[in-house]
């Protein structure tokens, strides 16, 4: 199990406690086989997955420990310890932010307040709850809402679908094809679309904008407590098979049983959508949905700066 970055600070301080500079990426390296980290908890990204979970959990503890003034970066990419990081490994008390609140520069940190000199070596109060003892990152904390508020309008999304009328569930899957690069146009996607409507076959769209090969659809606008059995999806071949075509699209607002998501015809490739996949698609595509708040969150660009720390 990947430990958090408070559980972190300890032992990162113990890595360091030589007195020596140690290189910041040695010590990840050092703390994992110490935590004894499988090589995928190593390489595991963050729920935004773009950096590594724990290399980035191990920054976290190091910028939380260095605010408070226990180890410091005299260049980049090296650690050392402090004397107030030395009188912290001898007290027996667990490091972790609530532990760091006694560092007046540390509250300054967590408070937005400007760098203080004065502040910044300062010994130790009696500690305060500054509401900073969260076992995640400010990071995964950001990461973990945005997550239940995408689960959430995700819900939603697909029951709004369900109260509209097959003709306007028809419509939207034109559109979610067509803002995927499929059919064209709406204009010519809406031609083909809904124009069979038989044999297990709703309609035909292209597959590019030059209409060089086509693919069926088979449309299902079926309550969330039904699913979509094999026995469907092999209809919808059957029908293809009939068309001389290989390439179907079946797109359902409920969901496939294990039978149906296992089912691989051979000689046909055959995409399955799901309710949930379909809300996931429109959220991508902006397709009835509205972009309500935005954050941009910045990083440090290191290729700009060359004495910064890793």
């Amino acid at each position: 199990m990947i430990p958090d970055h408070q559980t972190l600070m300890r032992p990162l301080l113990e890595c360091i406690q030589d007195g020596q500079e140690h290189i910041f990426k040695n010590i990840v390296v050092k703390l994992a086989d110490r935590f004894e980290l499988s090589p995928e908890e190593r390489e595991q990204l963050q729920p935004s997955g773009r950096y590594p979970l724990f290399s980035g959990r191990v920054g976290w503890a190091k910028t939380y420990m260095k605010k408070a003034g226990l180890l410091e970066q005299k260049k980049r990419g090296y650690l050392s310890i402090t004397p107030l990081g030395t009188t912290a490994l001898k007290s027996e008390e667990r490091i972790d932010t609530a532990y760091l609140t006694r560092y007046p520069a540390f509250v300054r940190f967590q408070a937005g307040a400007p760098h203080n000199e004065k502040t910044e070596n300062a010994q130790p109060v009696p500690a305060i709850d500054a509401g900073c003892t969260s076992a995640v990152t400010p990071e995964e904390t950001i990461a973990h809402a945005y997550e239940q508020i995408h689960n959430k309008l995700s819900s939603e999304l697909l029951d709004a679908v369900l109260m509209q009328d097959f003709a306007f569930f028809e419509r939207l899957v034109v559109e979610l094809l067509v803002k995927m690069g499929y059919g064209g146009s709406i204009k010519d996607a809406g031609r083909a679309i809904g124009r069979t409507g038989d044999e297990g076959i709703d309609g035909i769209i292209k597959e590019d904008k030059l209409g060089l090969d086509v693919i069926h659809v088979q449309a299902k606008k079926w309550s969330r407590n039904n699913t979509v059995g094999r026995p469907e999806l092999h209809k919808f071949v059957g029908a293809l098979a009939g068309q001389g075509s290989t390439k179907g699209i079946f797109i359902t607002t409920s969901s496939f049983t294990k039978e149906a998501e296992s089912y691989k015809p051979q000689g046909v490739k055959l995409v399955k959508i799901d309710g949930e996949k379909l809300a996931q698609l429109m959220i991508e595509h902006n397709l009835g949905v509205a972009t309500a708040l935005s954050y941009e969150i910045k990083r440090i660009d290191r290729d700009y700066f060359n004495d910064l720390d890793d």
